[in-house]
């Protein structure tokens, strides 16, 4: 089982931003990109989610052998795909139980329901482990809530539809230390031998909390290199122009 990028290339109006990208996430691996301003780490989540600004002009995405980029939004998120944003949107109108229920509800066999009682036995347990407040239930999503608390959202939803591959855009932008450890703590609780995480990030500190397997650098739409750990913290040390001259 695994998440397979093929030498994608893909542009947002006439301006090509991948450029024959290509990586492999394995279930049960946690893997990192990171890579300066602009070198299309965000594009990348865009066009695996499904985003209709972006046009995909080659290259393939296969998970689990099915073809990604030929399936519609809500089905790529049926077949285990999911994306935590960089700005997680707000939903006004809709509670944070009745999004997190109707997207368990549509993953369900036709004519099976969700059982209530259990439904929020388990939001409860999964916010308490993220330090959320009982009274977020009944908020519409992100409305109004700080950018801490949008990222802890995002992570709830994770640990209640539990993907098979998760990408996450900079969870730690704007995030402080206490908020950072905490999706963290939550982003590891998520790690398996059943999941492929991929970690979005600019900086080393996120990956002081959530250990990757892999690190790859993204530069000009491109994977220029792979490593270990170790390379966050050659990369925090030496800048991203220590690669342009290596």
């Amino acid at each position: 089982m695994i998440l397979e990028i093929k030498d994608l290339h893909a542009s947002i109006g006439d301006r090509q931003i991948l450029k024959g990208l290509t990586l492999t996430l394995p279930i049960g691996q946690v893997a990192a990109i990171m890579g300066p301003n602009g070198s299309g780490k965000s594009t990348l989540s865009k066009v695996l989610a499904g985003h209709e600004d972006y046009t995909v002009t080659s290259g393939e995405v296969l998970m689990d052998g099915r073809n990604l980029l030929e399936m519609p939004v809500d089905d790529r998120s049926r077949a285990g795909f999911f994306l935590a944003f960089q700005y997680p949107m707000e939903i006004p109108g809709v509670s944070n139980a009745n999004f997190l229920r109707a997207a368990l509800q549509s993953r369900m066999p036709e004519g099976e329901q969700i059982d209530a009682v259990q439904f929020y036995q388990t939001m409860y347990k999964k916010m308490d482990l993220l330090k959320m407040d009982r009274s977020f239930t009944g908020r519409s999503v992100n409305e109004g809530f700080s950018g801490g608390e949008k990222k802890r959202n995002e992570i709830l939803q994770m640990l209640m539809l539990e993907p098979r591959y998760a990408v996450l855009d900079e969870t730690d932008s704007g995030l402080d230390i206490d908020a950072l450890k905490i999706v963290s703590e939550g982003v590891n609780l998520m790690r398996s031998p059943q999941r492929g995480i991929l970690l979005i990030t600019h900086y080393q500190r996120l990956l002081d909390y959530i250990k990757p397997d892999v690190v790859h650098v993204l530069s000009d739409g491109r994977i220029v290199k792979t490593g270990g750990a170790e390379l966050a913290l050659e990369l925090e040390e030496r800048g991203y122009d220590w690669l342009k001259a290596a």
